[in-house]
Formats: structure tokens, C-alpha cells, sequence
């Protein structure tokens, strides 16, 4: 008798969670759906309150993809992305496994410092970080925008979380077998850390395409703007252009967007073996 108002109360409750979850759901994909269909409205239609246009044009991508130089800035972003990704990970792996594997003095209080920095959000070293980058002539350079966004903390301490579940045996094969540190970082560690670096690859390269405020602050040419910046100055000259500016954010998200789908498993498995859950 009371398995059935048990039954009842589970079958409600889930039936809550699923409405809230749609609720969510449709907040988030609305704006989305909103930027795209402006992006295929005619400029007359831009500010009409309708989700689908009457008549759709592809002449707004057109446009951004000739009459500026947006693909410049894609390129930029592109090149940015793929060079803070690739560098971030190497050290970011390096930094991990000697926190989470190597014995030295002060390890914890490293760890608690690098842990810390996420609590810093950048507007708060903005000032200090940018004299810094001129002190060393890297203003309106591709290294400026390059070199302060290699070091996450983020990173280092998921790294860290993994190769603190990976069973030690295998190290001390390798030890066994005459391997140093590096041999074992580079032959055990890494091909061990495809999973989780494939899913930071994806993180990092998505939250360095979407940056905005430090390329923002360290660029004044046009031809080192990236997407974003690029966007805003797109802004600034058709402030009421929407057609033009929702096409160049459509043409900017699409990819990421298309990319997350794909290694959003990824993710979240690596994220459910780091330890956070």
C-alpha cells in the first residue's frame, strides 16, 4: 500500500525537474534562435518582433564575410586560440603531474597558490598585467595577446584531479624499467591523459575565441583585431544594423557551437574522473 504513494510522489517530482529543466532549456536556446533569425532578416525586418522572417536572405553573411574584414579576425582568432591551447597544455600537463606525483618541499602551498589565482577574475590585474605586457614590448603584438593567456588555473588543477586517480603501478613499472621522470611523463602520463586533455583542449580553445577584454585592451591595429573585438567595432559603425551584427555573431558561434556538440562527452567525462561532481 505505501509503495504506491511513494511511486506517485517519485513520478511527480520527476515530472518537475523535467519542466523546470525544459524551462531552462528554452531561456538558453531562445536567444540563440533570436540571433539567428535576425541574421537572415532583411534590414527593414530587423526589428520586427517575429521569430521567423518573411523573407529570408543569405545577404547579411554575405556582407560580413566581404564588405569587412571579418575573416582577418577569424584568423586571428583562430591562430590565438590553437597557439594558447596547445602551449597551455604542455605545461599545464607538466605543472599537474609534478603536483599530484612529485615530492618537494612547498608542493601544497604551490598548489594553494596556483588554486587561488580563481578566485582573481582579470578585470581586478588588468592595470598590473597590462604594464607588465608593455614593460616587455609585447603591446599590439600577437605575443601579447598570446602569452599572458597561457597560464589556467583551471587547467592545473583538473590535470591535477585526473593523474591523482591513475594508478601509481604503472609509474613504478616504469621506474622499474630504468624510466626517469620525463620518460614517464612522456611515455606513460601523457598517453594516459588523452581524455582529459581533449576535453580542456575544447574549453580552452572556446573560452580564448570568446575573449574580448584583453585583446581588446592590448590591440589598437585592425589587422591583430580577433572576432570579438572585431564584432564590437562592427557595432559601433551599424549601431543599427542588426542584420549585420547578429549574421557576424551567427557566423562566429556556429563553430564552437557545432564543436562543443560533437565533444560535449568528452567533457563531462573528464569532469566526472577529475573528482567534481
Amino acid at each position: 500500500m505505501s509503495s504506491r504513494p511513494a511511486s506517485s510522489q517519485a513520478i511527480i517530482l520527476r515530472f518537475i525537474w523535467m519542466t523546470v529543466a525544459a524551462i531552462l532549456a528554452a531561456m538558453t536556446l531562445f536567444p540563440l534562435l533570436w540571433m539567428v533569425s535576425i541574421a537572415f532578416k532583411t534590414p527593414a525586418e530587423s526589428f520586427s518582433p517575429s521569430l521567423i522572417p518573411t523573407r529570408p536572405t543569405i545577404e547579411n553573411f554575405i556582407y560580413v564575410l566581404t564588405g569587412v574584414p571579418f575573416v582577418r579576425y577569424m584568423a586571428n582568432s583562430l591562430f590565438v586560440s590553437a597557439a594558447v591551447t596547445v602551449v597551455a597544455l604542455f605545461f599545464h600537463s607538466m605543472a599537474g603531474y609534478a603536483l599530484a606525483r612529485l615530492r618537494f618541499p612547498g608542493r601544497e602551498a604551490i598548489f594553494l597558490a596556483i588554486f587561488s589565482t580563481l578566485l582573481v577574475s582579470l578585470p581586478v590585474i588588468i592595470v598590473p598585467l597590462f604594464l607588465v605586457v608593455k614593460a616587455l614590448g609585447m603591446l599590439d603584438s600577437y605575443a601579447g595577446l598570446i602569452v599572458p593567456a597561457i597560464f589556467n588555473a583551471f587547467g592545473i588543477f583538473l590535470l591535477r584531479q585526473y593523474y591523482l586517480s591513475l594508478p601509481r603501478e604503472l609509474e613504478e613499472a616504469a621506474v622499474i624499467d630504468g624510466a626517469g621522470y620525463w620518460r614517464i611523463y612522456w611515455s606513460v602520463i601523457l598517453p594516459l591523459s588523452r581524455p582529459i586533455l581533449s576535453a580542456l583542449t575544447i574549453l580552452f580553445f572556446l573560452a580564448n575565441w570568446n575573449s574580448f577584454l584583453w585583446p581588446l585592451t592590448i590591440t589598437s591595429s585592425p589587422d591583430l583585431w580577433v572576432v570579438q573585438v572585431g564584432i564590437a567595432n562592427f557595432k559601433s559603425q551599424y549601431s543599427a544594423s542588426w542584420n549585420y551584427m547578429m549574421a557576424a555573431s551567427t557566423i562566429v558561434a556556429l563553430p564552437m557551437l557545432i564543436l562543443f556538440l560533437i565533444f560535449q562527452r568528452q567533457i563531462m567525462d573528464s569532469i566526472k574522473t577529475s573528482g567534481l561532481k
